[in-house]
């Protein structure tokens, strides 16, 4: 595991996805590894944290996940723009080299039987909630965060600090047809609190 990799701390996971990024959702089943992006993807719960993210029924991801019962959620960057783009154009159904094709370098964190995309900023390890209403009528899917990890060039602390970062590391926002737009400069309200 890339040194610069720590844990995050499960009753701050939901930071990790907080601000609305595009994610990478992996999994694995029977020998098969697959990643797809996913622009649909909402913490839901602090204690145990979960989240939400819409599978499409044509993809092959979310057929590995409904079979393995589990699966990664993580925040790439915006050197990771056109690896975003490929794997969420490109379907290992008619290209089984598509990892590959698209960059993808896997990598395995100790006790999580998952593949892990590097070069992200965050991972989330889910364990599927299984809601099949949910899950056929709107490809909703439901997971609980069992770990969590960040790179600490970007997150630390239980907080983003990407104004303190290499912009490389920004975090990707899908707007349509392959538009995206990183995450821009902070901006802090003031605190009215009584």
């Amino acid at each position: 595991m890339d040194s610069h990799i720590a844990a995050v701390e499960l009753g701050k996971a939901y930071r990790l996805i907080n601000h609305g990024p595009t994610v990478l959702v992996s999994a694995r089943h029977g020998g098969v590894d697959n990643v797809m992006s996913a622009a649909w993807c909402c913490a839901l719960d602090f204690a145990p944290p979960k989240l939400t993210v819409v599978l499409d029924k044509a993809t092959r991801t979310r057929a590995l996940v409904e079979r393995s019962g589990q699966f990664v959620i993580q925040v790439p960057t915006v050197a990771q723009l056109q690896l975003t783009q490929d794997v969420g154009n490109r379907s290992l159904a008619d290209m089984p080299d598509k990892l590959p094709r698209s960059g993808v370098q896997l990598f395995d964190i100790g006790g999580h039987a998952l593949p892990f995309v590097a070069g992200c900023s965050a991972w989330l390890a889910c364990k599927l909630i299984p809601e099949p209403h949910n899950q056929q009528a709107y490809d909703l899917f439901i997971g609980e965060v069992t770990a969590a990890w960040a790179d600490t060039r970007v997150f630390s602390q239980g907080r983003w600090h990407f104004e303190d970062a290499d912009p490389s590391l920004r975090s990707l926002h899908h707007i349509a047809g392959g538009h995206f737009y990183a995450i821009g400069e902070p901006l802090a309200a003031r605190n009215d609190e009584a």
